[in-house]
């Protein structure tokens, strides 16, 4: 299987590394993954600024080529898809991550590592979204391993392409690899800017800490929660058909 992996941390991160030797073994691995940090860019696309490709030969040893790219997790892709890729060679999985932190609940419209799997689902490429919570005990290359063994099962369950975001938790529990399917559950954040004052000038800085509150069971969040690794199905269109329905029939 040819696979196409990006992410938002860079080209030089560590879970991407890992992630990318773990599968090159057994499938061809291509890299097309930013230059430096993108965290938290979403889906977005530069528009009013050129952007610089330079082939990636650092794994070339391992039979993995790639492209280092100036520009966003969504440029990668959709630049290595539409014009770096040739024409007889679409990648058949297109991978983001393995991120350093959860893009649990909400952090899905946030995550840069979900918007550049989201830019391989556009192109109707099977994608997967791959992240490791940011305080886990777990190494890139265990949660690699993992994830590499799991892949064949996660891809036959559907026979269209499909658009998964997969996170792992902090500890596994009864520390056995299980994963398990839920919905997008509810992340928000207290005291999400740190205010500061230098030279006379105000600036904010985002952190925050991390407020869940409820979220049912079956929700990705309460499944990692529990040590299991979450699996949820995402999609792009946004059409609330609801809505649509009751504004057509009082049209």
């Amino acid at each position: 299987m040819r696979i196409l992996i990006s992410n938002d941390d860079g080209i030089e991160a560590e879970g991407l590394q890992a992630l990318a030797k773990a599968l090159a073994g057994q499938h061809e691995v291509v890299l097309a993954a930013p230059a430096r940090q993108q965290s938290g860019m979403a889906h977005a696309l530069t528009v009013h600024s050129d952007i610089e490709a330079a082939q990636y030969k650092d794994l070339e040893n391992m039979g993995i080529t790639g492209w280092k790219i100036d520009g966003t997790p969504t440029d990668c892709v959709k630049l290595y898809l539409e014009a770096l890729c040739e024409k007889d060679k679409k990648p058949d999985l297109v991978l983001s991550g393995i991120n350093q932190g959860a893009n649990l609940g909400s952090d899905v419209l946030y995550s840069g590592t979900v918007g550049a799997a989201m830019e391989g689902y556009m192109h109707g490429i099977f994608s997967i979204a791959v992240s490791l919570d940011f305080f886990s005990k777990m190494p890139f290359s265990e949660a690699a391993a993992i994830f590499a063994n799991e892949l064949p099962k996660l891809m036959e369950r559907e026979a269209e392409p499909a658009f998964l975001n997969v996170n792992f938790p902090q500890i596994l529990a009864e520390g056995e690899p299980k994963f398990v399917y839920g919905s997008v559950g509810h992340r928000d954040y207290l005291n999400a800017f740190e205010r500061i004052e230098r030279d006379g000038k105000l600036f904010f800085h985002v952190g925050g800490e991390i407020y869940d509150g409820y979220n049912a069971m079956d929700s990705d969040i309460s499944i990692c929660n529990h040590g299991r690794i979450a699996v949820s199905p995402l999609m792009i269109d946004m059409t609330d058909y609801e809505a649509l329905k009751k504004y057509r029939e009082n049209d």
